[in-house]
């Protein structure tokens, strides 16, 4: 499920930004980018998630801008001593080109680095713990751009569900199911076992006119296809992480489907079949996008 959800937090000398994004996932990945220092974040972060959602590619950001009295700056000397070591090489190799300043080289990122002001442990341990509330707001409002996302997918899968019972219905009218197409179909298949040379044995007729018959009855499949259609919108009702399960129903839809194909004794219940294969798969996809 998609969304996305930002929350900011500030005490006397620090503003942090935390940024929670939400993509389709058949699992849960979470994926976490925090500034040197707050290390220390990461596993409370994870278990927040996990807590929370249960499938999805999420993805944590957070920023901190200090805004009190800065520690000042230091100079980075094994940086700026291997530049000023190329810059002697470069001499050498390019008499003609004048050498850089040294106020040019102070410009380079990484040679001039600040120095945060030092702080107790008392101080660190309260400022993580507020941008770990400010996480929490992240998440309860990612949560809840994901549910308004769910209930508009519940209605298009109960849409779907719909639409699987008007094929389901459709298949129960084919003048193939009736009883007397069937009592026709296997009456003439039955000639034909009778009239085979050499004779079939009555037992291995009777064998094949029991295999007809079942090969020509889809009531089985058609049950069963009701039954999956209760328990799916038992699960959309209920709420909850159900995208894994109801993938799973999806599988016994295929099953009962490919089943009807196989069984079609005509061209209509075969296309009603092949209608009911391509609305399961549309309902799978948009399964994917559930937790």
């Amino acid at each position: 499920m998609t969304g996305f959800a930002r929350a900011q937090g500030r005490d006397e000398t620090t503003a942090w930004t935390w940024e929670a994004k939400s993509v389709n996932g058949k699992g849960l990945d979470v994926r976490l980018r925090l500034p040197p220092g707050w290390d220390a974040l990461e596993i409370p972060a994870r278990e927040a998630v996990s807590k929370r959602f249960k499938r999805g590619n999420i993805s944590l950001t957070l920023t901190v801008q200090h805004q009190g009295e800065q520690g000042g700056v230091r100079v980075n000397h094994a940086l700026l001593d291997q530049l000023l070591g190329l810059v002697r090489d470069m001499e050498d190799k390019l008499p003609d080109v004048a050498a850089p300043r040294l106020d040019g080289l102070l410009t380079i990122r990484g040679v001039i680095e600040p120095v945060e002001a030092e702080e107790t442990e008392e101080e660190r341990a309260t400022r993580e713990a507020a941008v770990a509330r400010t996480l929490m707001e992240a998440l309860d409002a990612l949560a809840a751009m994901r549910e308004a996302e769910g209930r508009r997918l519940a209605e298009v899968l109960n849409g779907q569900i719909d639409r699987i019972m008007e094929l389901k219905t459709a298949a129960e009218g084919c003048a193939s199911l009736r009883v007397d197409a069937i009592r026709e179909r296997l009456r003439t298949q039955l000639a034909q076992l009778l009239d085979a040379v050499p004779a079939l044995p009555e037992e291995r007729i009777a064998q094949e006119a029991a295999l007809l018959a079942a090969k020509g009855d889809v009531r089985e499949e058609l049950d069963r296809l009701v039954a999956h259609v209760q328990a799916a919108r038992e699960l959309l009702a209920g709420g909850g992480a159900v995208g894994r399960r109801i993938d799973f129903l999806c599988q016994e839809f295929n099953r009962e489907a490919n089943t009807l194909c196989s069984k079609s004794g005509d061209v209509e219940l075969t296309r009603i079949g092949l209608d009911l294969k391509a609305v399961i798969e549309q309902f799978r996809e948009q399964v994917q996008n559930i937790e």
